[in-house]
């Protein structure tokens, strides 16, 4: 692997692998940290990464972010110049039942990422981040100037922890930090237990599917090239430290979303309706402006052309997977 390498932590996951794709295509060196936990089937990871592997420039490294031997080894053998911090234990809901868990991973392998970036001299850091640190935040669009002092879920205290760290690291040892806060990404290779994931898998089995509220509640879904189109713009910024939104800025009520997977499914929901989930917000929606004065950065793909283009891919895996 040549001079300047971009190790990209949990390069094997649904952002990290089309982050991957996206830098081996341009002949970026990359190397792929990935522990393949069982949050979700590992072979779909796998999958994920399985062209990656015979490509020259593409380095998997499986390991977990929280060994700290690896990272010095990683670091200490490879010029690594940049580190896109993808790894994480995801998900709301899970957090609330698993709180110690999401800490570990979430802050003590965040930071100690960080300390490796100050050791070994790695001149830019980009966190990923979630539109879940603003919690129900009453004034929208939600800006990275907004307070975020009121998380719902350990999730979302977690990652919020993980951009307080990188502030003190840009403050006290000078790594140039981008933090960037996640709208509700979506597209092909979306982990299976995301919403329009499980609501497609379910319509399309004619299994019913469960609404949490009334419907009402609203997501700003990015489409995934919007998404990976904002971590390839900060790539060369010297920003010093900063906090920027990456989402669509056009929220999405629950059952406008179904809608728009039967119309790409031509199948019917089933629908059964349960209370209100605790941790959940009650919408998103992100201020760009941001993002577009710094990074030139300009969403390109609307609700009902992703969730088009994600079915296309979904039925062409269950095929795959069928035969």
């Amino acid at each position: 692997m040549g001079k300047n390498t971009i190790l990209v932590t949990g390069g094997a996951g649904f952002i990290g692998s089309n982050f991957c794709d996206w830098l081996v295509t341009r002949g970026l060196n990359v190397i792929c940290l990935d522990n393949f936990n069982d949050y979700y089937d590992p072979s779909i990871k796998k999958r994920n990464i399985r062209w990656l592997l015979d490509q020259p420039n593409f380095e998997l490294v499986e390991g977990d972010i929280l060994c700290t031997k690896l990272l010095e080894t990683i670091l200490e053998t490879r010029d690594i110049s940049k580190i896109v911090h993808l790894a994480a234990r995801a998900g709301v809901r899970p957090s609330i039942s698993q709180p110690m868990l999401y800490e570990e991973v979430n802050i003590r392998g965040t930071l100690n990422l960080l300390e490796m970036a100050r050791t070994y001299g790695v001149e830019q850091f980009i966190f990923g981040s979630s539109s879940s640190v603003y919690g129900n935040n009453e004034k929208v669009p939600f800006s990275e100037d907004d307070s975020v002092d009121n998380p719902i879920s350990p999730y979302a205290a977690t990652k919020r922890a993980g951009e307080l760290l990188c502030y003190t690291y840009y403050k006290i040892h000078g790594i140039n930090c981008i933090v960037l806060r996640f709208f509700t990404v979506y597209g092909p290779r979306q982990r299976p237990e995301m919403a329009i994931h499980k609501f497609t898998r379910l319509i399309d089995s004619g299994k019913p599917i469960e609404l949490y509220g009334d419907g009402s509640s609203s997501r700003d879904y990015t489409y995934i090239s919007d998404i990976i189109d904002g971590i390839e713009k900060c790539l060369d910024k010297k920003l010093g430290f900063e906090i920027i939104n990456l989402g669509d800025s056009n929220p999405v009520q629950l059952i406008e979303l179904v809608r728009l997977i039967e119309t790409a499914l031509c199948k019917k929901a089933d629908i059964g309706w349960i209370e209100h989930q605790q941790g959940d917000v009650n919408s998103t929606y992100a201020d760009i402006v941001k993002a577009k004065n710094i990074l030139k950065y300009s969403p390109k793909i609307k609700i009902e052309e992703g969730i088009s283009e994600f079915i296309k891919w979904y039925v062409k895996q269950t095929n795959v997977n069928l035969t």
